[in-house]
């Protein structure tokens, strides 16, 4: 623990407050002129949020992990609950198997795959073959998973997830990660070799044979699937210690996600999993439901991201659009603190993930008022808040739900 996060802790005093962390995912966008200079929050028609933001709120923008940095969706959450995400490095495999419910034991490596589509020459034409259907990837995976179950001394277990989603662990012993992706991250280019981050680590070796072992035969299976006849792993890597949310905050916390991923980062850190939802309107039920049970909520909305890698704005504005009519079921029963905002950036022209700042909303009855007339990126850059590390957000959040005591005399 850093003498920061042991000045936070002495100073925490448990209130009962409630604080509700609301993450839009991919959020964050900017305006080009194909866009009309407009980024998808500001062409959203977001009644219920200018409200909200007319009663007085704080906002900012956050850097999700250093100037420049693009983060991946881990590092983008975990910063959100406050977890340095140079400090606390978690492979995706592990967050996305943790979040289909699946446990990991010691010495058990988890990559996260995507189905893809491969020409004739072996290049990856399509990184997401599609989008194939839920039902598609699950066929696929019971073919791979009933002809492969081993290889050498090691058990593979290959789990589906949504859409062209799926996760495989490798157990057995000696193994250790992280390796480099197999995802080129770009159509055009092969299928990269899976490389061990330390050359010297022999765990990191063997596992990195497996991962070629596993190629050749699981391709062959696939070469007559269309589109998907081919597969890229990332977050290679094994689970990692780290402190729970609830020893961190003392705040009891819980998570209503619909996507494997985000409920695995959840489960990482010890929040509860809140199961059945899945729209934002039957997540904000399920959050007044469940509010005398739980002091935090985390209540994460895929579909910017989604519509943003995608390069869609109309999508992304509707989806907006969608998460603010939903917004009155939450406020219904509004909580102590709530915060709005993204775990990064997926502007719409880059059609994927960015270091462009996000923008927060902060609510509380210590938040004051900005006096901006809406929500949106440029609104936000001249809020009170400022220009900060999202790593941060959980202890303002914390201060704002009046859960420090005073630091020195």
């Amino acid at each position: 623990m850093s003498r920061l996060d042991e000045t936070y802790s002495k100073l925490t005093i448990k209130t009962g407050a409630k604080l509700v962390l609301v993450v839009l995912d991919g959020l964050g966008d900017i305006a080009t002129r194909a866009q009309g200079n407009m980024t998808p929050l500001e062409a959203a028609a977001t009644p219920n949020l200018d409200a909200l933001v007319a009663q007085g709120c704080a906002q900012g923008r956050m850097i999700p992990v250093a100037p420049g940095i693009t983060p991946g969706s881990g590092p983008g959450h975990l910063a959100l609950f406050g977890y340095d995400p140079l400090d606390f490095e978690v492979g995706r495999g592990v967050i996305e198997t943790l979040g289909l419910g699946l446990e990991l034991k010691a010495g058990d490596v988890a990559a996260r795959a995507n189905f893809c589509t491969l020409n004739e020459k072996g290049l990856v034409t399509d990184r997401r073959a599609g989008r194939i259907a839920t039902s598609v990837c699950e066929r696929l995976c019971g073919i791979l998973a009933s002809k492969i179950k081993k290889l050498g001394t090691n058990d593979v277990i290959i789990v589906p997830g949504k859409e062209h989603r799926f996760v495989v662990i490798f157990r057995g012993k000696g193994l250790e990660g992280p390796l480099t992706d197999t995802d080129p991250n770009r159509e055009g280019l092969p299928i990269n070799t899976a490389e061990p981050i330390d050359p010297k680590s022999a765990a990191q070796k063997k596992v990195a044979k497996l991962i070629t072992d596993f190629y050749k035969v699981a391709l062959p299976l696939l070469k007559n699937e269309k589109p998907a006849n081919g597969f890229l792993m990332r977050g290679i890597a094994h689970q990692p210690e780290i402190p729970t949310f609830e020893a961190r905050y003392q705040l009891k916390p819980a998570a209503l996600a619909v996507y494997p991923m985000y409920k695995g980062l959840a489960q990482l850190v010890g929040m509860t999993k809140i199961e059945g939802p899945g729209t934002i309107r039957e997540q904000f039920e399920r959050y007044v439901a469940e509010y005398d049970n739980y002091d935090f909520f985390f209540i994460h909305f895929k579909y910017t991201d989604k519509a943003g890698e995608d390069g869609d704005f109309a999508a992304k504005k509707k989806a907006i659009e969608e998460f603010d009519a939903a917004l009155p079921v939450l406020l219904a029963r509004k909580p102590d603190v709530l915060a709005i905002t993204g775990d990064h950036s997926t502007p719409c022209s880059l059609k994927g993930h960015s270091w462009h700042p996000q923008p927060v909303l902060l609510h509380s009855a210590a938040s004051g008022n900005d006096k901006l007339d809406r929500f949106t990126e440029t609104g936000s850059h001249s809020g009170s808040l400022g220009i900060f590390e999202a790593k941060y957000l959980i202890r303002l959040m914390q201060a704002h739900g009046k859960m420090f005591d005073k630091f020195g005399a």
